[in-house]
């Protein structure tokens, strides 16, 4: 493993971040959760299940959703969120830092922003999604930058047919991770300086 992607140089990135916060009316949170030993460590994603009018439906992404009222703060709901949707209780979790806050993106969700924080665990947890879940996926973060794992995910609701960046995770053409998904996962390599290309 790259010692960027090694969990002392990650620990000591994200401690020394800044994060970018974003005032917003709407907002979600998700939790990037990276699992294992220092020096093999693996990313939890999931596939989310198919609901009509959900602009994420059968994506992969983080464990997240909606801040809802009755959450403390944008951390409460990402934590909320993943004890519902996976099983996963963060709250014994090392707190490695959080990311710069992204505009969820234009069109049906529009002024909604994320936030997204990374923990660590020392081990992978077992894990029990939802009716929101599909499957989970551990993955490797040197997959995240292996240059063969890059590739162009066509964006299924456009025409003329448009593609996007991605980042292959499991079953080619359904296991892509790319869209707000794959922005997280590139800050966060940013963050530790192992950004590819």
């Amino acid at each position: 493993m790259t010692a960027r992607l090694a969990l002392p140089h990650v620990r000591t990135a994200l401690a020394a971040h800044r994060p970018v916060e974003l005032p917003a009316d709407r907002r979600a949170a998700v939790a990037c959760v990276l699992a294992g030993p220092a020096d093999a460590l693996e990313m939890l994603f999931i596939e989310r299940a198919e609901w009509p009018g959900d602009p994420w439906s059968g994506q992969m992404a983080f464990p997240g959703g909606r801040v809802d009222p009755g959450d403390v703060d944008a951390e409460a709901a990402a934590q909320r969120e993943t004890l519902e949707e996976v099983g996963l209780d963060l709250t014994a979790a090392e707190r490695l830092g959080r990311l710069d806050d992204r505009i969820a993106g234009p069109g049906r969700v529009g002024d909604l922003v994320l936030s997204s924080f990374v923990y660590h665990l020392p081990a992978r947890p077992a894990l029990a999604h939802n009716h929101e879940v599909r499957m989970t996926l551990w993955v490797p973060v040197t997959a995240l930058v292996a240059p063969a794992r890059r590739v162009d995910h066509p964006w299924p609701r456009s025409a003329p047919l448009s593609s996007f960046p991605g980042i292959l995770v499991g079953e080619p053409g359904r296991h892509v991770v790319w869209g707000l998904t794959y922005r997280v996962v590139e800050d966060l390599l940013t963050v530790c300086g192992a950004a590819v290309g």
